[in-house]
């Protein structure tokens, strides 16, 4: 789960890391009040979404009176950003965050993330911060540098002044730094972080080392434990059919094809999309609906499938173990006659009762296309959508 750059401070001054000081604005009143109680020569407007690259897409504002204040309040609210992060669709700005200006002396990078090789969490950090990083880390990753983290004692103090150092920090400010660096990592093991990005890092003119920006990506699995977090939860910047099924459990990723995919297994699941593909098709989603689904769960699967408007053609592909395909049968009977299905149905079943499935697709009544392999069904609802 995301939350928001304001929202990531907040969390960032629980463990004694220094941020400017801001507010969270919903219109441009909000704004201008919030510019007023911050009381800067300069203020910074900044667009609230759950993407990098803001400040390329003319999402930051660097505001010198009330005036102009006001003025990118109103250009900024309800404007949608393209970011290499968002896609071609980008994100509609809802919110802003209004934060007291800071006279930046250099800028820097720092992040903490989970290295899946070893195991162990990495701290980053690089002197080239800013808006080039990605270009940083394509073109020359030699001045991104690494510290792996011990589980066990955690990020020491001497690897921390170590990656200051490396980092280019002024001598007389690695302490700083260092004592920012072991904030973040406190905030990102004791939170449950799976990424925690501060770009920029900045050294002011009054000595001061300040994250200046906060990006924390959650562990899902974990966030039953920090109700805190739940709460900072923006839907709107979700897709809303992937925020439907996780109300019912459902593993659903929205993709841009037009052949809707319901599969038990997320290893079948990938192998089901792969297969349409190979056949020339494209999927609209990946949905695995678990070993344990109830005709009720798979309703609702189907329901989430078609409601995406793409959606030309449904290929249901099953193997029954825990899963009983008679299950998965009533279930597409039920979401078919609920929906007033009419766009083609492929039907692959195979595994426990699987006969007895068959035969409840058979009697419903319905357009129901049986399948035999995998590949078979995969060919049979690329052929019906094309």
């Amino acid at each position: 789960m995301n939350i928001h750059e304001y929202q990531g401070k907040q969390v960032l001054k629980q463990y004694g890391v220094s941020v400017p000081e801001g507010h969270v604005a919903f219109s441009p009143e909000e704004a201008v009040k919030a510019a007023k109680e911050l009381g800067s020569d300069v203020v910074v407007v900044k667009a609230q979404i759950h993407a990098g690259g803001r400040g390329k897409a003319g999402g930051v504002k660097l505001a010198k009176n009330l005036d102009e204040v006001r003025e990118y309040a109103k250009e900024l609210l309800g404007k949608v950003l393209v970011t290499h992060q968002t896609g071609p669709e980008g994100k509609e700005v809802k919110r802003l965050y209004i934060e007291a200006g800071s006279n930046i002396e250099k800028e820097y990078y720092l992040g903490l993330v989970l290295d899946r090789e070893t195991s162990l969490v990495n701290l980053m950090g690089s002197e080239e911060g800013g808006m080039d990083i990605e270009e940083v880390a394509a073109n020359t990753p030699e001045r991104i540098f690494y510290e792996e983290i011990d589980p066990v004692v955690g990020l020491t103090g001497f690897q921390a002044r170590r990656m200051a150092f490396n980092m280019n920090i002024p001598a007389k400010l690695v302490n700083k730094a260092a004592k920012l660096m072991l904030g973040l990592y406190q905030a990102y093991i004791e939170k449950d972080a799976a990424i925690v990005e501060i770009n920029p890092l900045v050294v002011t003119g009054d000595g001061q080392v300040v994250a200046l920006d906060a990006k924390f990506n959650f562990d899902a699995n974990a966030l039953y434990r920090h109700q805190d977090i739940m709460e900072m939860r923006d839907y709107d910047e979700e897709d809303a059919k992937e925020i439907e099924a996780s109300k019912y459990d459902l593993s659903y990723i929205s993709l841009d094809g037009n052949i809707g995919c319901m599969v038990n297994g997320a290893g079948l699941a990938m192998a089901t999309m792969d297969t349409i593909n190979y056949y020339g098709g494209s999927p609209a989603n990946f949905l695995d609906v678990g070993g344990g689904a109830t005709a009720e769960k798979v309703t609702e699967a189907f329901k989430i499938i078609l409601s995406d408007k793409n959606v030309k053609g449904i290929f249901v592909n099953i193997f029954g173990g825990i899963m009983k395909c008679d299950i998965i049968a009533e279930g597409v009977i039920q979401a078919a006659k609920e929906v007033s299905l009419e766009v083609p149905l492929v039907v692959r079943l195979e595994g426990t009762n699987v006969e007895l499935g068959k035969k409840l697709l058979n009697e419903s009544g319905l357009n129901i296309v049986a399948a035999g392999t995998m590949a078979d069904g995969a060919k049979q609802i690329v052929e019906l959508v094309g």
